[in-house]
């Protein structure tokens, strides 16, 4: 009888028009004005999205100065800012835009798994930058030595495959859905891809990727605040010597580190601004009976996306020497004999 009154109605558009079980394609006014409109502006994000971090990539990959620990996270960054982009973002645009899976069942599970990894893995990026920054600033002396490249490498290596078990074992093994197969049963249809969570993973899930190291993150980075602070004040009320020199460079040092600590803060801010709404719906959503409406976890998902973009962004607008990198590689320049010794920090 559903299907026959859904018949009658001359917008109702099914995902699969020839399957009986078929999904219903979402309705909206000025359907073909608007939809267009939604593919243009998202396209958009993504090509920025892809684009921004293909030149933090090359940035750092290209140029001998920025060989440092603390950029290849941020290379590892970038690169799962650009997986998301290519990966996931585009099949989410489609299935966002007319609430139609086309892809298939595995397919739904594999790009699923990609999602919740790849954000897994950004929140782990941002927890290791803030333990480098932590011995940079507050620790300076031993910072060479705390922080080598097999640490880095452990680093990356965390970063990497956990989040790869956590989100491949939890989805393809059917943990999240345990107890809530009653309401999978009667809402299934082809056509469909939506990622839920039973009220046990709906709070741990967001706990394990979100809160635990959100939290670690926000305690390292007001620690540093505080250390930063403390030695601007004290190089600016300390005594002259005869070693102004030193002195000097310890105050461009203690400048260069308290503005790298702040520019990583704002990034780790936007990601916070970005992702929260995203993981708080999955703890609220099982105990109101996933009755979210579907516009709003778009809009909580589109929202955790642009973080991908942002931070590309705030690496331009912060960052002498990307703004300087940027240059070459647009201007050409990148293609020049020995570009990749080239002074990116000549003047700053």
């Amino acid at each position: 009888m559903n299907s026959l009154d859904l018949g009658n109605l001359p917008e109702a558009q099914f995902c699969f028009p020839s399957v009986n079980n078929s999904c219903l394609r979402k309705e909206r006014p000025m359907l073909i004005t608007s939809t267009y409109t939604m593919y243009v502006f998202i396209i958009c994000s993504i090509v920025m999205t892809m684009l921004g971090n293909m030149a933090v990539i090359i940035s750092i990959a290209q140029f001998k100065q920025l060989h440092s620990p603390t950029n290849f996270l941020t290379l590892s960054m970038a690169t799962t800012d650009l997986l998301v982009s290519c990966v996931v973002m585009p099949f989410s645009m489609i299935r966002s835009i007319d609430s139609c899976w086309y892809f298939g069942d595995l397919f739904c599970k594999v790009h699923s798994s990609c999602d919740i990894m790849l954000c897994t893995t950004s929140i782990f990026h941002l927890c290791f930058i803030s333990v480098d920054r932590y011995y940079a600033v507050c620790d300076p002396l031993h910072y060479v030595t705390k922080i080598t490249m097999p640490i880095i490498e452990i680093f990356l290596l965390i970063s990497w495959t956990v989040p790869m078990f956590l989100a491949c074992g939890r989805i393809f093994s059917g943990l999240n859905i345990i107890g809530v197969e009653d309401f999978i049963a009667s809402t299934d249809c082809t056509g469909l891809c939506v990622l839920i969570f039973n009220k046990l993973w709906g709070v741990l899930a967001p706990v394990i990727s979100f809160f635990i190291p959100g939290t670690v993150m926000v305690g390292i980075y007001i620690h540093i605040f505080t250390v930063a602070r403390k030695h601007a004040k004290q190089i600016g009320t300390g005594p002259r010597t005869k070693q102004a020199d030193s002195e000097t460079r310890m105050k461009v040092t203690s400048k260069t580190e308290s503005k790298a600590a702040k520019t990583l803060s704002i990034v780790m801010g936007v990601f916070v601004v970005c992702w929260l709404p995203f993981f708080v719906l999955p703890i609220i959503d099982p105990f109101i009976d996933f009755t979210t409406p579907e516009d709003l976890s778009n809009v909580f998902l589109w929202l955790a996306y642009s973080n991908s973009t942002f931070n590309a962004i705030i690496y331009g607008m912060f960052y002498p020497w990307f703004r300087k990198a940027l240059r070459i590689i647009v201007t050409g320049k990148i293609f020049w004999p020995d570009s990749s010794t080239l002074n990116l920090f000549l003047g700053h």
